[in-house]
């Protein structure tokens, strides 16, 4: 596929050496040709010097047959507009576009825009991982609004379904139990084992609720 990557910071230099081992085609634009030193030695693609918002530097990257832009500048407008140029006037299939201060997050939804905030999500995942010791996620939809995560039913829960258990625990709902090394799909009645592997999709509020349903922690 043909990627294009807007900026060449330390996100956009990753993202283009990961496209690149992974056998897809990809151009890097940056105004500042200095930029593109960040990228490994061993990148083979292409990379063009240049005001992103021009359009005959989206040309020399390729926009007319571009699969995928990402736009991962530290300036928040630049790629909300570039995004949305991408999408509205290039008809590129595949646009993400970065979030950086999450206080523009809002300006930037508005378009309607695939985005990623590294800031917001790698804060909310720092907190998980220092204040809950006993489940963790495994998987993260948007920007951490929704993820899976990972908990082993205690013993006191044993022969309790997860309707008794975890009924009232809004935000939270079962994706698969592992048991004895096999997965299964959960129903409102199945009893749980001690030591069950489960699987839950949830806010973070529901899982936090979750957490107070199995014992885990006391409700505040």
């Amino acid at each position: 596929m043909n990627f294009i990557v807007i900026g060449c910071g330390r996100v956009g230099a990753e993202l283009a050496m990961r496209l690149y081992s992974s056998g897809h085609n990809v151009v890097v634009v940056d105004q500042n040709e200095s930029s593109f030193n960040r990228i490994n030695p061993d990148f083979r693609g292409r990379t063009v010097a240049g005001e992103a918002l021009r359009e005959d530097v989206l040309e020399r990257a390729g926009i007319h047959s571009a699969d995928g832009l990402a736009a991962v500048t530290n300036s928040d407008t630049l790629n909300a507009v570039v995004s949305h140029a991408a999408r509205t006037v290039y008809n590129i299939p595949i646009v993400v576009c970065r979030n950086y201060d999450p206080r523009m997050r809002k300006q930037q939804e508005a378009f309607g825009l695939q985005l990623v905030s590294s800031t917001a999500w790698g804060a909310q995942r720092t907190e998980e991982l220092l204040t809950n010791v006993t489940s963790r996620a495994i998987f993260s939809a948007g920007n951490g609004e929704v993820e899976i995560y990972e908990l082993v039913i205690p013993a006191g829960c044993a022969g309790r379904s997860w309707f008794d258990l975890c009924g009232s625990a809004a935000g939270a709902l079962p994706v698969a139990i592992t048991r004895a090394g096999r997965a299964i799909l959960p129903t409102p009645d199945l009893k749980f084992e001690a030591g069950d592997l489960l699987n839950v999709s949830a806010t973070f509020d529901g899982i936090k609720s979750l957490r107070v349903s199995l014992g885990f922690e006391e409700e505040k």
